[in-house]
Parts: structure tokens; sequence; C-alpha cells
């Protein structure tokens, strides 16, 4: 396979990303960011795209791709409606849309979040973008899209998130993570169960379009 990350250098892109690399079926990964990051590999190629809503000149090269794991996402914390769309819905179909047209057969996972409203009609403001993001996706003609909505993730091998909130969480509850998945194990996921999980529903498919943590645990062969 030919893969393409979006968002390589938060917690669940780099769980992907080792997962991709480290993967025999795998043979080009290209990631896409506003810049590029700090690591080489022979399966390694990198899109520096300043403008992430404008691929109007770089199309072609995301072409010859079948899937593409889009794990860019950001905080509501702050925002309100409008900016979150923005940086969520509208950053997500600026790439599906070339994605979908020079990639008939791509198979699209998109990272979205447990809570996620399929209605775009509830209370929460974050779940209704989402939920909304989630709907445009499965009406492009992507060859199959898959919807991650994963709840704590443990971060492993050394991913960190970016965002400060989730990073000062994940290293207080550090401790305890370990015991939590042991006792939770379809409900605490990994970074790297989240990066087989995605890499195996481009391989063969999911149980469903929209993946909650449990079914997520099961793709992933139970890690």
């Amino acid at each position: 396979m030919n893969v393409i990350i979006f968002g390589a250098s938060g917690m669940v892109g780099q769980g992907v990303l080792r997962a991709a690399l480290l993967a025999p079926d795998v043979e080009q990964v290209l990631l896409v960011g506003r810049t590029s990051i700090d690591l080489r590999h022979a399966k390694l190629r990198q899109l520096a795209q300043p403008d992430l809503f404008d691929y109007s000149t770089a199309s072609a090269q995301l072409q010859g791709y079948d899937a593409c794991f889009f794990c860019l996402g950001v905080s509501a914390a702050g925002l309100d409606e409008a900016q979150y769309t923005r940086l969520t819905y509208e950053l997500t179909l600026a790439a599906a849309q070339p994605l979908a047209q020079r990639n008939p057969g791509m198979t699209m996972v998109y990272v979205s979040g447990a809570g996620t409203d399929s209605s775009e009609r509830g209370r929460s403001m974050w779940a209704r973008v989402k939920g909304r993001t989630e709907n445009a996706l499965l009406r492009l003609p992507f060859k199959a899209v898959y919807l991650f909505r994963p709840g704590a993730i443990q971060p492993l091998h050394g991913a960190r998130s970016k965002t400060t909130s989730y990073r000062v969480f994940y290293t207080l509850a550090a401790p305890l993570m370990p015991l939590l998945r042991r006792l939770w194990p379809r409900a605490i996921l990994s970074t790297e169960s989240m990066g087989d999980a995605m890499l195996n529903a481009a391989r063969r498919g999911g149980p469903g379009g929209v993946l909650e943590s449990a079914d997520i645990y099961a793709l992933a062969g139970g890690r």
C-alpha cells in the first residue's frame, strides 16, 4: 500500500506513522503538514503545505495512494462554533475533496472522537461539528470511509499530544494507564492499537463505517 498521513506530529498520527513504517506491506508513506518533521526513512516522503486549505498546486502529488489516515484535529476549548468549524470541517474537506477526486480507490480513515453527534443537532458544539464532518466525508466518492471514535488513548513509544491540556492529563495518568488498560482494554486504547487498527481498516475493511473504542480494539487484533 501507499498511504498518506495528515497530522503525523500529533499523538495519534505518531502512532499510525510508526505502524506504517514497520508494516512490510506499506511501500510508501507521504506526510502532509504545514512543515516537515525531522525524520528520515526509505519509505517516507513529506509534503510541506503551509496552507492546509488550498491544494490547487499540490493535488498531483496526492495521486496514487491507497489510503489516507486523517489525524489532524484541534481542541474546541476557547473556540466558538465558526472557528471550530473552520479548523475541523473546512480544513478536513479541503484535503478530502481533492484526495477523493485523484484517488477513487482510496480508503479514508478519519480520527473523530467518542461522543460525536451524527445528527448534527445535539447540544454539544464540538460533537455537532465533528458529526457534520463525518457525514460530509461519507458523501465523497472514496472506496470506503471509516470514522474512528476513540476515547482515552495511552501514548506509547514516545508519542506525545500537541495539545497542552491533553499532554498534562496523560503525564499525570501515566502511572495508572497500564492498570486501567488491563481492566478496560476495549475502552482505553493505545497509540499502537490505533495505528494497527487504521492500517487494518485500509487492508481489509472494518466492521462498519463508525468504529467506537471496542471496534477499534477488535480491529487492532485485541491489542
